[in-house]
């Protein structure tokens, strides 16, 4: 079975050449270009990468792929994103076939039927039409071109669905868990200042962000429900986090931006760039 690419051509390039290029623009604008990419398992653990276009924060995640190609560059990764679309399962995975971008196919890795019990449902459908993991492949292809990964998609969000799927995707240990989720999604009645933004958006977004910075996925979905933060994939991220809690010892925030850096309008989005090590 291969999946197509849904958002090529809108969230990202849709030809090879110009989707390169595309990537090249972003870690330009970011941390820099990668110098070299080192191969194996390194420190990192887990990610939290933001995905919406990547003229607007694709240059922030740039910051957490030049920090995985430094680290090391595992042979497998797993992409938990949320479900924007709502089709499908709670939870979730596609467990074989491949994922095709402009930049080729990435094939599913064999283990994942490892993760396929519990909460976690095999359901393509939830699948089909979702951007949040797919705009992460072509970074990693990128970087990489002989990987596998685990796509994982989130309907659910609560504290007890994240927690059961983080025991689950705990037993993958040699994988890289990447968190695909924006930060705050603010509409504001006119266009902002940037007082208004850091207000408004970063604020609330700095709460987030300390809970994960911490390692504590309990704490943040407390916070993200307290304080009312509209973190589209708080779920994953912190699936995320449960599934490396144990052996990771601390988090790094690389890069914090929002939409309003990029193009200032009356609807703006917090994005960030977080490795756990």
């Amino acid at each position: 079975m291969i999946r197509k690419p849904v958002v090529a051509g809108h969230f990202y390039e849709g030809r090879k050449d110009a989707l390169m290029e595309g990537i090249r623009a972003c870690f330009e604008k970011g941390p820099g270009m990668v110098d070299e990419v080192r191969i194996g398992r390194g420190n990192i653990k887990g990610m939290v990468v933001p995905h919406a276009g990547y003229i607007y924060s694709g240059w922030v995640a740039a910051y957490a792929y030049h920090a995985l190609a430094e680290d090391g560059f595992p042979d497998k990764v797993i992409i938990l994103g949320p479900n924007h679309h709502g089709y499908g399962a709670s939870v979730a995975i596609m467990s074989s076939g491949e994922w095709e971008t402009p930049l080729g196919r990435v094939k599913i890795a064999e283990d994942a039927v490892k993760l396929r019990r519990g909460i976690i449902e095999e359901d393509v459908i939830a699948h089909r039409y979702e951007h949040s993991i797919e705009v992460q492949l072509p970074f990693l292809q990128f970087l990489r071109g002989d990987f596998e990964f685990v796509p994982v998609c989130f309907s659910w969000q609560d504290l007890e669905t994240a927690m059961e799927a983080g025991g689950i995707l705990s037993d993958i240990e040699d994988a890289v868990i990447i968190a695909s989720s924006d930060f705050s999604h603010v509409n504001f009645s006119r266009v902002p200042t940037r007082q208004d933004v850091e207000e408004n958006v970063a604020e609330k977004d700095r709460i987030a962000i300390e809970e994960i910075l911490k390692i504590n996925p309990e704490g943040l979905i407390e916070k993200v429900e307290k304080n009312n933060i509209t973190m589209c994939g708080y779920g994953a991220v912190a699936a995320m986090l449960a599934a490396v809690k144990k052996r990771a010892k601390k988090g790094r925030l690389l890069k914090y931006a929002t939409s309003y850096d990029v193009e200032p309008g009356s609807y703006c989005v917090g994005y960030a760039a977080i490795v756990i090590e």
